[in-house]
């Protein structure tokens, strides 16, 4: 299964703009294939601006978050791989996201995948299902014996509900 942290950063990232706030996020600078400024890195991590007037061509993919930036005057191209961004918040207000550590599914193995899969089967309409006798009501005992029990369904017709105190 694909990992939701990229999914909930695209609408975070969407919202947050929509409410004219202005995006950020928090980076794991340490992990594997992070591209960001080092000088700016604190205790392993880094905060940038994604808002649309801090950055050029913006990609929130599925892998990667890609973007090109200016810091202190020099552009630089900025690669954060999905599993490092730790969050996406509003500079404004805090509003925002904290992303935990997912689960890793794995994805099944080929000799899984020839396995039968379980299959939908269909199931007779209402209408197709054999008609049971009707059960009788007290007035056809000619006394005021209840109708007998068991096996018997109640006749068809529109549900009701009761209020019991």
């Amino acid at each position: 299964m694909l990992s939701s942290r990229p999914y909930i950063a695209r609408a975070l990232y969407e919202w947050l703009l929509d409410n004219d706030n202005t995006p950020y996020v928090v980076v794991d600078a340490m992990q594997e294939d992070v591209v960001v400024p080092r000088q700016f890195v604190q205790n392993g991590q880094i905060v940038l601006n994604i808002a649309p007037s801090a950055v050029r061509d913006l990609d929130i993919s599925n892998e990667m978050i890609t973007f090109n930036a200016s810091f202190s005057g020099e552009p630089m191209q900025v690669w954060v791989p999905i599993m490092a961004l730790v969050a996406v918040y509003s500079k404004e207000n805090g509003a925002g996201m904290v992303f935990g550590h997912e689960p890793v599914i794995p994805a099944p193995a080929e000799d899984e995948l020839d396995e039968e899969a379980p299959k939908l089967e269909s199931v007779p309409k209402a209408s197709d299902e054999p008609k049971q006798a009707p059960v009788p009501s007290s007035s056809e005992h000619g006394d005021d014996t209840p109708p007998p029990s068991g096996g018997g369904r109640p006749p068809k017709g529109r549900p009701a509900l009761r209020v019991v105190k």
